[in-house]
Order: C-alpha cells, then structure tokens, then sequence
C-alpha cells in the first residue's frame, strides 16, 4: 500500500469524487449530463460518451488532490487512459488524486428488508488486476431498506468479508452498507447497523483498518464513534438521493464524516456548457462539497 496514499486518506482534507456509475446506472448519469439515449446506438458507445464525461471531470483544473482527496473508479474506467495513462497513475501522478476501484457486481433481489451484493466469483483476479494498475483501494454497495435485524447483520458479515478478501490484495476496502434514504425506520436501520459495524470491527485482526461508506444519519454526529474508532481509516458519506445542498447541510452537522458524492458532484454540468462554463460549474461543486467536508 502506498504510504502517501495512505497518509492522504487519513489525514487529507477534501472529499473523494464517485465517478463509477456502472452499466444499468449509466444512461441516467449521461441524461443528467445532457446527452439522451439517442447520442448513442449501442454500449460501447454508451461507455465511449461516459468517459468522454468523466475524463473531463478528471482533467478539470478544478479536479485536483487539493480538495478531491480521492476519486472511485467503475472497472472500466481504471481499464482505459486519460491524456494517454492508464486512469489511475493519471489521478495519482497528474492530479494527487488516491484512486479507488467499485468491485461489487451490483444488487441481489430483497430478502429480509436488505439487498446484499451478487456473487463476485472473479473478485480475486479483479483485485490482482486493481493491484497492478496502482488502484490503492476499493469499494462495494449493498443495501438496507427496512430495520430487520437477521438481514442488517448479514449485510454486515457480507462487507467485512469482502473487505478481508480485499485487504488479502493489499487493498484498503471501502464498507458500503448503505441505508436507504426512503427507509421509513430508517433511523432505527442506523442503530442496528452501528452495532453491527462495531462488532464487526472488533473482530478485525490488530493493526488493520477498512472505511466506511455510510448514508448520511437522521441523527447528527451519529457516527462518531466510528469515526474516532481505530480500525477505521476514514468515514465517507453517500448522497443517497439527497440534492447536494441538502447533502452539504446534513454533511457540515457530522464533523468528522467527508463526502463520497456521484449525482450529487455532477449536478449541473451538461455536455454542452463550454470549457469555461464546465470548469466553472465545477469548480463551484468542489468548493460546496469540501467545505462540508472540512467541518
């Protein structure tokens, strides 16, 4: 693991930029970005335009590891270049930008209030692949949508054990057990999950750390004791569906916790704003989002 990496991930200030919208989330981002359905006819031309996309976020000069602490990959993204690198040793040797990579291969159906993550049958040649492509970490989503103990704990047995078999690559994992804004219990969610995390954590060998990707939490500062808890590297927050004004206000009322933002990051840039208007627009976003992380 890279020591500057690392000591950037425990101690920078800024946030880190979720550029890994996968393939059924693709065309929603590309329609935010002003681009319908008709601008492509198949997916490779769907996945050429969202790198088009994301490469000119990446090579904003507003994008840079002064505030951006980190940014995640999707798969295909770390496998392509930008300005003639692979993704990753551009974000790290161009920008100071920690690359992580998303691993999880996306949702199984509901069972128990949660949807844990689909079988990953290739995570370890992935993670060999990450690995050396200079990817220091990675990140995997599952789902919590109603507060049913048997399903919360099995969401959280899922995480650490992938997290395992990414620290087995010498990877720092990102644990997303995310709440479901829309949750009606979903504060109680919260309360199952934090136990379930901390003990989670207290069964982790000496010396180890993980992250955490939490939804932000009906309770302010409720994270706390994650936060300050050794074995955890850092705290991250998901927008989950909130506007990123509202995302910025509840993130500045959990000091500690810095943001992992996607929508809520790519809000209001199109493709057809000028390079000026972009890097403007952007810019304005970054300042939003670091200040509530530097709280």
């Amino acid at each position: 693991m890279n020591a500057d990496q690392a000591n950037q991930m425990t101690s920078g200030k800024g946030f880190i930029a979720a550029l890994d919208q996968s393939g059924g989330s693709t065309p929603k981002a590309l329609g935010q970005y002003g681009l319908d359905e008709s601008t492509w006819s198949n997916d490779e031309e769907m996945f050429d335009l969202v790198h088009q996309m994301r490469t000119r976020i990446m090579t904003s000069p507003a994008f840079t590891g002064d505030r951006v602490i980190a940014a995640i990959l999707f798969e295909m993204t770390m496998d392509r270049e930008v300005e003639g690198k692979e993704t990753a040793h551009y974000l790290w040797e161009d920008k100071r930008v920690v690359p992580f990579l998303k691993i999880d291969k996306g949702l199984a159906a509901e069972a128990d209030g949660v949807q844990l993550m689909k079988p990953m049958p290739d995570l370890d040649a992935l993670l060999a692949r990450g690995a050396a492509k200079g990817i220091f970490g990675t990140k995997e989503r599952s789902v919590i949508n109603s507060a049913n103990e048997a399903g919360i704990q099995a969401i959280a047995d899922q995480q650490f054990e992938v997290g395992k078999q990414v620290r087995s690559h010498g990877l720092m994992p990102i644990l997303e057990p995310e709440v479901n804004i829309k949750a009606p219990d979903k504060a109680e969610c919260e309360t199952i999950l934090k136990a379930a995390l901390l003990k989670g954590l207290e069964d982790l060998p000496e010396g180890q750390q993980v992250m955490f990707k939490l939804t932000l939490p009906s309770e302010d500062g409720f994270y706390a004791d994650l936060i300050s808890h050794p074995k955890v590297m850092r705290v991250v927050a998901l927008s989950g569906g909130y506007t990123r004004d509202d995302a910025n206000d509840k993130l500045a009322n959990n000091p500690g916790m810095i943001a992992s933002f996607s929508r809520a990051l790519a809000e209001g840039l199109t493709a057809q704003m000028s390079d000026e208007e972009f890097n403007s627009t952007l810019d304005a976003s970054i300042q939003s989002i670091y200040s509530a992380s530097i709280t």
